[in-house]
């Protein structure tokens, strides 16, 4: 999905937490999913250097950073939902050459 005259794309593996099951049209529109997409990708940058910094100052597993980071985006003040976390700490792990971390519980 491309936004507007933006050359920015959406990846797949975002549209789809605006997919309900069994169902091939996003439920928000494509500015609504472009702006979340944004806001999400830049998270996960901004992320990055944090997430490394915990890893190299607590001496713990790549996973537990991500863990633990999860639960901070799962606060409500956080601006993102459940899906979203979720897909910002996979990002966060691509971006760092982690392994994803797999699915996460919902709260």
């Amino acid at each position: 999905m491309m936004a507007g005259d933006s050359q920015l794309v959406v990846p797949p593996s975002f549209i789809a937490l605006f997919l309900e099951p069994h169902r091939t049209r996003p439920t928000q529109s494509r500015e609504v999913i472009t702006a979340r997409y944004e806001f999400c990708e830049d998270l996960a940058t901004l992320l990055t250097e944090h997430a490394a910094d915990i890893q190299s100052s607590l001496h713990v597993t790549e996973d537990d950073v991500l863990q633990r980071v999860y639960r901070g985006l799962r606060v409500p003040d956080s601006g993102v939902d459940a899906k979203e976390a979720q897909w910002v700490v996979n990002r966060l792990a691509e971006l760092l050459g982690w392994p994803l971390p797999g699915d996460m519980p919902p709260d």
